[in-house]
C-alpha cells in the first residue's frame, strides 16, 4: 500500500529525471514537459504495480477496479457527478475564502503558469484525464480495497487516503488541498458504494477538464 501511495514512485521517477539533468523548475517556474513526463511514467508504473499486487494475491483487476457489472451505467453515473462536484468545490472554496481567508496560502495556482500556449492546454488535458482521472482513481480503489480487507475498513480508508490525496496538492494552496481532500473522500465513498472506480474516474477527469477550461478563460 505504501508503494502504491504514489509518493514513492513519484520520488523515484522525479529523482531519475533530475539526475538526468531535467529538473522540475526552469527560471523559477514549473516545467510543463517535466510534469507531463513524470505524470505519464508514474501512471504506467503505478498501474503496473497495482496489477502486479492484485494478481499476486489471486485477485482480478476487473473485480477490484472496474467492477463486475456493465460499464454503461457506471459511465453515465460518472458524467452526472461532474457538475455537482464542480459546484460543491466552488462553494467550499468560496466559503473558506470568505470565512477563513488565511487558508488561501497561494496567491496564484502554479498550474496556471503552465498554460501559456494551446499546445500546453492540450498536453495538460491529456494529463488530467490519464493521471488525474484514471491513475488516481485506480489507486484510490486499490487502497480502499486493501483497507477494507486488512486495515480497519472502508471508512478508515476514506479518511486516510483523502488526507494523503489533499496533501499531495498543497502546492496549490491549503484551501485547495482541503477542498481536494473532500473531493477525494466523495469519490472514495462512490467507489465503496458502487464497487467500481469507473464513475469516479469519469467524474474526476470531467472535473479536472472543467477546471482547465476555467483556467484558460481566466487567462484570456
Amino acid at each position: 500500500m505504501l508503494i502504491c501511495s504514489d509518493y514513492p514512485t513519484q520520488v523515484v521517477i522525479g529523482g531519475a529525471f533530475t539526475a538526468l539533468g531535467y529538473g522540475p523548475y526552469v527560471n523559477g517556474h514549473l516545467r510543463l514537459a517535466y510534469v507531463v513526463g513524470l505524470s505519464l511514467v508514474d501512471t504506467i508504473a503505478l498501474v503496473g504495480l497495482i496489477v502486479l499486487f492484485l494478481r499476486a494475491h489471486g485477485e482480478r483487476v476487473r473485480d477490484v477496479i472496474v467492477g463486475r457489472g456493465p460499464l454503461a451505467p457506471q459511465l453515465a453515473y460518472g458524467v452526472l457527478l461532474i457538475v455537482p462536484t464542480v459546484a460543491v468545490s466552488f462553494a467550499v472554496l468560496a466559503a473558506m475564502q470568505a470565512f477563513v481567508p488565511s487558508l488561501h496560502t497561494v496567491a496564484q495556482n502554479p498550474i496556471q503558469q503552465l498554460l501559456t500556449r494551446p499546445r500546453d492546454a492540450a498536453l495538460f488535458a491529456l494529463i488530467v484525464v490519464v493521471a488525474g482521472g484514471v491513475r488516481e482513481e485506480a489507486q484510490r480503489a486499490f487502497l480502499l480495497h486493501r483497507f477494507e480487507v486488512w486495515l480497519g475498513g472502508g471508512t478508515v480508508g476514506v479518511v486516510v487516503t483523502s488526507i494523503a490525496f489533499g496533501a499531495g496538492h498543497l502546492i496549490q494552496g491549503l484551501d485547495a488541498a482541503m477542498t481536494i481532500a473532500l473531493l477525494g473522500a466523495f469519490w472514495g465513498v462512490v467507489y465503496l458504494r458502487r464497487r467500481s472506480a469507473v464513475a469516479p474516474m469519469v467524474s474526476h477527469a470531467g472535473f479536472d477538464l472543467l477546471q482547465l477550461v476555467q483556467f484558460l478563460l481566466i487567462r484570456r
